[in-house]
């Protein structure tokens, strides 16, 4: 595949996640109105979206639709987005820009950074337990337990960086490609 057809296909696919993730964060209003605001903040207008990208590849290798492939992007990119924002709050790097704007816990504060961390790491598994993402239990369970396995040398005080973020989207990405269900629903 060609550089620039490969650069179209991340930055669709990216779009597309964009849209997913709009969908499946709630619009911020009511009494959480301040905490919806700043999970929408933390996830959405930037970013590469290269986890989602590789699970929607290893998706396709399988013939798996594109609608769950990007739902399961989708939570891991709420995962990747919970590790940012407590990577970034004042105990950690306290880093004071993310993707060129204040971090969460800056434009916000401390407490609603952690909070929208939190909440962003429980959508994100029950994007993946939610029968829209795929029809048999069996695999939700999968997906769930894979994002868990995966996620937990990610927590902010164990991880090395930039390189756990790479692995975890490298090790759900071969976790939901190498399953046995997904091996059974391979097309021969």
């Amino acid at each position: 595949m060609a550089i620039a057809a490969l650069s179209e296909r991340m930055e669709a696919l990216a779009d597309a996640i964009e849209g997913e993730l709009g969908r499946l964060l709630p619009p911020a209003e009511g009494a959480q109105a301040r905490l919806l605001e700043a999970m929408r903040y933390a996830v959405l207008d930037g970013g590469k979206r290269l986890r989602p990208f590789l699970v929607a590849a290893g998706a396709e290798l399988f013939g798996e639709p594109a609608a769950r492939a990007l739902r399961v992007g989708a939570a891991v990119e709420l995962m990747h987005s919970y590790s940012l924002i407590h990577d970034d709050l004042p105990a950690m790097d306290d880093a004071s820009t993310r993707r060129g704007r204040p971090s969460c816990h800056r434009r916000f504060d401390e407490a609603t950074a952690i909070l929208a961390g939190d909440a962003l790491q429980c959508l994100a598994f029950e994007v993946l337990a939610d029968p829209a993402t795929h029809p048999k239990a069996a695999v939700r369970c999968q997906l769930v337990s894979k994002l868990a396995s995966a996620a937990a040398p990610m927590q902010p005080a164990l991880r090395r960086r930039k390189v756990r973020r790479v692995r975890l989207a490298v090790n759900v990405s071969r976790s939901i490609i190498t399953s046995p269900v997904a091996r059974a629903s391979r097309p021969c």
